[in-house]
């Protein structure tokens, strides 16, 4: 039978496997930050309180793509490890339910944008105009968000599959389709309405509505792997187990991001409103160089989940190491940028002189911790590949919640909102000192291990 061949990521040369498999991810992700940072700059149009608003929203897009991603983190590690172990109906059980699974998750985000979005701008800021800018915002992005959990899904099978270029094709051409209707609907080119900051949420969902549509039907006609049909479409309680046990730790992880970037704007509105734009932007502007590590991350998952599956000790070890060093390569980058102009990157989304005055201060600050995050970040990967994701929650509870949120709040007290980002490096610093302990202690227990018993389950550390 087909199924018995062996998958490329158990055969091809290690490093050359990383790159084919993480390379089309990196461009679709460097693309997709691009359309983050598209939309923004044509906000910073209207004026800074649009631009403020679309910030005060990332909390909740934070929170979606924590669902989204944390369960597709499950998903990921079931099938791809199903398929390294040759059981190909779980591996399809694993698709069928993380299909149903997102579902379920883009119901409750419409809700939440049906009824949520106005109290959750008034928690942060009395502000009448920007207020009403976010509700328009980001109602909008809530109620239309099947689209960004269909493209979630529907990728990851691509990606668990190893068929990694298909995804850069969706992404690219769903960030393609925002980018050029960002500034037709925000402005009203060419005979469309002037939407303003609805226009850019507008623009931001109909790209993801036209990506996650173009991935279900690449599976359907170039996933060999994984057979996709109607009937197949229930939840196998069991595998949900699997995908939760693996994929909950990730999307509590990512959730917390969505609070501490809650946390620290309630923190640096009591500053000015601009502090919380520049807040935004830094993210707008981080995904640049954080982006590119998530698209290598997400090549490298499949790779150490199916050589885990399969015993391959010296080949999951092996691809570790270069994931690591390309992600410290790329973080390097990012912090001769963020050293070198932050008053050009500001420029972009028409700083005014209170923006850069707070801004260049703040780039520079909070790129400081780039390289260890990079280490970090692939470390925690390998964690989720084995089934120990529960490491990476507790590094990030760590990180976002008992170091970072309490320091920004302790530095703002001395009154002065440059010292707010030093809560950044410092939070970073604990994280590495985690990562390292944790990192040693998997290798111990199961790295060290692999191929000695290849139906060990993943989580018994």
């Amino acid at each position: 039978m087909e199924q018995t061949k062996e998958n490329k990521m158990g055969t091809m040369p290690v490093n050359k496997l990383l790159i084919t498999m993480s390379l089309p991810m990196m461009i679709s992700m460097l693309v997709q930050a691009l359309y983050n940072v598209v939309d923004s700059i044509f906000v910073s149009r209207i004026n800074e309180n649009a631009l403020t608003a679309v910030s005060l929203a990332f909390p909740i897009q934070t929170l979606m793509i924590a669902v989204a991603g944390g369960t597709c983190v499950g998903i990921n590690a079931v099938l791809s490890k199903a398929l390294g172990e040759k059981e190909q109906e779980k591996a399809e059980g694993a698709a069928g339910s993380g299909i149903v699974l997102m579902a379920v998750s883009y119901l409750l985000f419409l809700l939440v944008g049906l009824f949520a979005t106005r109290a959750f701008y008034l928690s942060q800021t009395d502000d009448t105009q920007i207020v009403q800018y976010g509700v328009e915002y980001l109602s909008v992005a809530c109620c239309c968000s099947f689209g960004l959990f269909a493209q979630f899904v529907f990728e990851r099978l691509l990606q668990s599959t190893g068929r990694t270029f298909y995804i850069m094709i969706t992404q690219g051409t769903g960030a393609i389709i925002n980018i050029i209707l960002d500034p037709i609907f925000i402005f009203g080119l060419f005979g469309f309405p002037k939407m303003g900051v609805t226009g850019a949420a507008v623009a931001t969902v109909t790209g993801q509505i036209i990506a996650g549509t173009l991935a279900f039907f690449i599976n359907l006609r170039k996933n060999e792997d994984i057979h996709l049909s109607i009937k197949k479409l229930r939840p196998d309680w069991e595998i949900v187990g699997l995908i939760y046990k693996i994929g909950v730790p990730s999307m509590i992880m990512q959730a917390i991001g969505s609070v501490m970037t809650y946390g620290m704007n309630r923190i640096l509105i009591s500053f000015t409103s601009t502090a919380t734009a520049v807040f935004g932007v830094y993210f707008k502007l981080q995904s640049f160089i954080f982006m590119p590590v998530f698209g290598l991350n997400n090549g490298l998952v499949p790779i150490l989940a199916y050589n885990y599956g399969a015993g391959r000790r010296d080949r999951f070890v092996q691809a570790l190491k270069c994931g690591i060093y390309y992600a410290v390569g790329i973080m390097a980058v990012g912090v001769a940028l963020f050293q070198s102009v932050p008053h050009i990157l500001l420029g972009f989304f028409e700083a005014s002189e209170e923006m850069l005055s707070i801004g260049v201060p703040a780039l520079r600050t909070i790129s400081l911790c780039f390289l260890m995050a990079g280490f970090s970040i692939v470390c925690g990967t390998s964690f989720q590949a084995l089934g120990n994701a529960v490491y990476s929650m507790i590094i990030s509870i760590a990180r976002q919640l008992v170091v970072l949120l309490p320091s920004a709040y302790l530095l703002s007290l001395a009154g002065n909102v440059d010292y707010v980002w030093w809560s950044f490096p410092i939070a970073e610093l604990v994280s590495l000192g985690m990562t390292v302990f944790f990192l040693i202690r998997t290798n111990r227990k199961v790295i060290r291990h692999i191929g000695e018993n290849i139906q060990e389950m993943p989580g018994q550390t």
